[in-house]
C-alpha cells in the first residue's frame, strides 16, 4: 500500500512538471516562407479587348428600293468588283387616301378630255391640210393657163404650209396629251402592281452592288427581302488574316502607355500567350458606363500582333485579355506582395533570421500583381514570410510549414 502510494505520487510530479516545461517554452508559429531573387519583372496594365479587321468596309444602299433576299451569307468568300453581294429594285407605289385617289381620278378624266380636244383638233388640222392641198392644185392649173397670177398661186403654197405646221402643231399636241394621261394614270397604280406589266426580277430594274473588295463577309444586316432607305449599311466585309486588337483603357491609365509597348494577349481560347505591341493610342476619350453603374473615362489603345507571331485563326470581334506592359526588367530584386504590410508610413516585411522573425523596413519601388521591386532594406538571398498572420510578431520563432522552402 504503502509502495503504491509512492508510485502515484511520482507520477503525478512528473506530470506536473512536464506541464510546467510546455507553458514555458516559447511558441513556435508555422509560416510560409520564400526566398527574395532577382529576375525578370514587367508591370502591365490589365484589360479585356476585341479583335477586329483592320479595314471594315460598310456597304451601303446608293438609292432607295426594295432589297432583294441577300446572294451572300456571313462568312461568305467575295472577290472585288466581281461578286454580287446586294440587288435592289425599285420601291412599290404608296397607297392612296380617299382624298389623294379622288383627285387621281379627276387627273385621269382631264387627261383623257385634254387628249380627246387633241385628237379633234388634229383631225380638223389633216382636213384643213387637205383643202389647202385641192387649193394649190386648182390655183396651179389656172396659172398654168394664164387666168391665175403669180400672187395667187404664191398665196396658195403659204397657205398648204401654214396647214401643214398646223397638223404638225396638232399630232404633237395630241402626244403630249396621250403622255399626260399615262402619268396621270401611273399615279393610281397600286402596290403591287406593274405599270408595264414586266417581272420585278428582269435585271433591267435592278441596281447589282458588287463587292468593293476581296476577303469575308462580316455581317448582313439583313438576309429578306425589305425596303431599305438610301445610305442604309447593306452588309460589311472585310479580310479576316489581316486583324489588330482594341483594348478599352481607363484615361488614367492610357497616359502611361506609349506607342510601341509590348503586350501579352491572353485568354484567346488557346493556351499560349500571344504577342503584341502597341501601335496607337487614340487621342480622345470616351464615356463608358460600367457594370457597376459609374461613368468612366475610357480611352482605345490598338495593338498589332508582333513580327513572326502566328495569329491563330480568330476572327472579328472576339474577345481577349491584354496585358500592356508599362514597365519590364531583365534582373530586379523583387518580393512577393503577399510578404508586404504597412508599418505606419513605411513597407515592411518578417525576415526569417535563424528560427525567429525580424521585423524589416523595406523600400519599394515597381509592384505589379504577384511582386513588388526591392529598392532597398535587403537583399537577394534573405527568407521573408508570405501571408503572415498576428500570431508573427518581431521576435516570434517560426518554422517553415513545409520542409521546403518555396523558390
Amino acid at each position: 500500500m504503502k509502495l503504491r502510494n509512492i508510485v502515484i505520487g511520482a507520477v503525478a510530479l512528473a506530470a506536473i512538471g512536464g506541464a510546467v516545461w510546455v507553458s514555458i517554452q516559447p511558441d513556435v508559429v508555422p509560416v510560409d516562407m520564400v526566398e527574395v531573387s532577382s529576375g525578370p519583372m514587367e508591370v502591365t496594365i490589365n484589360a479585356d479587348g476585341k479583335t477586329r479587321v483592320r479595314d471594315v468596309y460598310d456597304v451601303a444602299a446608293p438609292v432607295a428600293g426594295t432589297l432583294l433576299r441577300a446572294p451572300v451569307a456571313v462568312g461568305s468568300q467575295v472577290i472585288a468588283e466581281e461578286t454580287v453581294v446586294a440587288r435592289i429594285e425599285p420601291g412599290e407605289p404608296a397607297f392612296l387616301d380617299e382624298r389623294a385617289r379622288a383627285q387621281a381620278q379627276a387627273a385621269v378624266a382631264q387627261a383623257e378630255a385634254a387628249l380627246a380636244l387633241a385628237r379633234a383638233q388634229a383631225t380638223r388640222a389633216e382636213a384643213d391640210l387637205n383643202n389647202a392641198q385641192r387649193s394649190l392644185n386648182r390655183v396651179v392649173d389656172l396659172h398654168d393657163r394664164g387666168t391665175a397670177p403669180d400672187a395667187q398661186l404664191e398665196q396658195a403654197e403659204t397657205a398648204l404650209d401654214i396647214a401643214a405646221a398646223q397638223m404638225d402643231s396638232a399630232h404633237a399636241t395630241e402626244d403630249m396629251r396621250e403622255s399626260e394621261l399615262a402619268a396621270a394614270r401611273a399615279v393610281l397604280i397600286e402596290p403591287g402592281q406593274r405599270a408595264g406589266g414586266g417581272d420585278s426580277g428582269d435585271a433591267e430594274c435592278c441596281i447589282h452592288i458588287r463587292a468593293p473588295v476581296s476577303g469575308t463577309v462580316l455581317s448582313v444586316a439583313s438576309v429578306s427581302a425589305r425596303p431599305v432607305a438610301a445610305g442604309a449599311t447593306l452588309l460589311s466585309i472585310g479580310p479576316t488574316d489581316d486583324l489588330e486588337i482594341v483594348v478599352d483603357l481607363l484615361s488614367t491609365d492610357a497616359v502611361r502607355v506609349s506607342p510601341g509597348a509590348a503586350a501579352h494577349v491572353e485568354r484567346w481560347g488557346g493556351d499560349e500567350a500571344l504577342e503584341a505591341v502597341v501601335r496607337a493610342v487614340e487621342p480622345a476619350a470616351f464615356t463608358k458606363v460600367s457594370a457597376l453603374g459609374i461613368e468612366e473615362q475610357r480611352v482605345r489603345v490598338v495593338l498589332d500582333f508582333a513580327e513572326g507571331q502566328v495569329v491563330p485563326p480568330m476572327g472579328h470581334n472576339f474577345r481577349v485579355y491584354a496585358r500592356v506592359v508599362e514597365w519590364a526588367s531583365d534582373d530586379t530584386l523583387q518580393v512577393p506582395i503577399s510578404a508586404l504590410f504597412r508599418d505606419g508610413d513605411d513597407w515592411a516585411v518578417f525576415v526569417v533570421e535563424g528560427d525567429a522573425a525580424v521585423l524589416t523596413t523595406v523600400e519599394i519601388g515597381r509592384r505589379n500583381a504577384d511582386m513588388a521591386q526591392v529598392t532597398g532594406g535587403m537583399g537577394a538571398g534573405q527568407t521573408v514570410i508570405t501571408h503572415p498572420s498576428d500570431r508573427v510578431a518581431d521576435g516570434t520563432l517560426v518554422t517553415a510549414r513545409e520542409a521546403n522552402l518555396t523558390p
